[in-house]
């Protein structure tokens, strides 16, 4: 199948704690920040992208996208930049009917990947699917309808809900599978090991 227009989403609002605070998608993985890597693979694949990220939107103004701030109080994680990607398709590309997110601290996420989320969810007849490789679930890693925003919404302010998978479940989720070598995808850096093994690996693999 052809992957119908998708928005894809960066999201870069982590507080990046176990890092000593900052931003996770700016730190430079052989010689490139992993948000230039994770453009380079994901915005490609998409019709139009925006990062979504709190505070001052002007570091994130070299790359030239939108960045939209959540508009739901006190960051109450990653479904609330998933909703503010809905909404602002909504308002913004109401032709777009599908958003794609993806963490803004993974710099090694595949090139088809939205395509094989399309094609997850269009055999599992689902409105949602999201990445799998190995045993390993990523539930932010995913696809989502851009008309279930008011159920989101109601979801994030009405009943508090936080966990992802809680309110995919809902609805029904597919699941794309990839395998982890030579290198894992979603491969993630929190800690500066991470950073260190990311290092390596891109390296290794020239990814």
């Amino acid at each position: 199948m052809t992957a119908p227009d998708t928005l894809g989403l960066i999201l870069a609002g982590g507080l990046a704690r176990r890092m000593g605070g900052g931003d996770k998608a700016m730190i430079k993985i052989a010689g490139q920040t992993i948000l230039e890597r994770t453009l380079a693979r994901v915005a490609p694949q998409c019709a139009l992208t925006i990062i979504n990220a709190n505070g001052d939107p002007a570091r994130f103004a070299f790359t030239g996208l939108p960045v939209v701030a959540d508009d739901v109080a006190d960051y109450p994680g990653p479904l609330a930049g998933i909703l503010t990607a809905l909404e602002w398709a909504a308002a913004n590309a109401p032709a777009i009917e599908w958003v794609v997110s993806v963490p803004g601290d993974c710099p090694f996420l595949p090139r088809d990947l939205v395509a094989r989320l399309h094609r997850a969810r269009a055999a599992a007849n689902t409105p949602l699917a999201c990445a799998r490789s190995g045993e390993w679930r990523h539930p932010v890693v995913g696809l989502w309808r851009v008309d279930l925003r008011g159920d989101l919404r109601h979801a994030l302010v009405a009943e508090g809900l936080r966990k992802i998978e809680v309110w995919t479940a809902r609805h029904g989720i597919a699941v794309a599978d990839w395998p982890t070598e030579p290198v894992d995808p979603f491969f993630n850096v929190n800690t500066p090991e991470d950073v260190a093994a990311a290092t390596k690996i891109a390296a290794a693999e020239r990814v």
